[in-house]
C-alpha cells in the first residue's frame, strides 16, 4: 500500500479507470457475441450496426488498439456474410 499521497490517489485513479475500461471491453464483446449467435441474416446485420459502433467506441477511449479494432470489424464483417 503506498504511503504518499499522489501515490494513493494514483491507486484510486487507477481502479476506477479500470472498472471503466472493463465495461467498455465487455459490452464489446458481447455484442459480437450477440452478432456470432444471430439466427437470421437480417438479425445480424442490425445486431453488427450495434457491435462495430461498440468496436470503434473501444478503440477511441483507448481501451483497444487500432489493429485490434481493426481486427474485431472484420470478424464481425465475416460472421455476416456467412449468414
Amino acid at each position: 500500500m503506498p504511503n504518499i499521497k499522489s501515490a494513493k490517489k494514483r491507486v484510486l485513479t487507477t481502479k476506477k479507470e479500470t472498472e471503466l475500461n472493463n465495461v467498455v471491453k465487455t459490452s464489446m464483446r458481447t455484442a459480437i457475441k450477440n452478432v456470432e449467435k444471430a439466427s437470421t441474416k437480417e438479425e445480424a446485420v442490425a445486431k453488427s450496426a450495434v457491435a462495430i459502433k461498440r468496436i470503434d467506441n473501444a478503440a477511441s477511449k483507448g481501451v483497444i488498439k487500432a489493429n485490434t479494432r481493426d481486427r474485431y470489424k472484420k470478424r464481425v464483417q465475416k460472421i455476416v456474410s456467412t449468414k
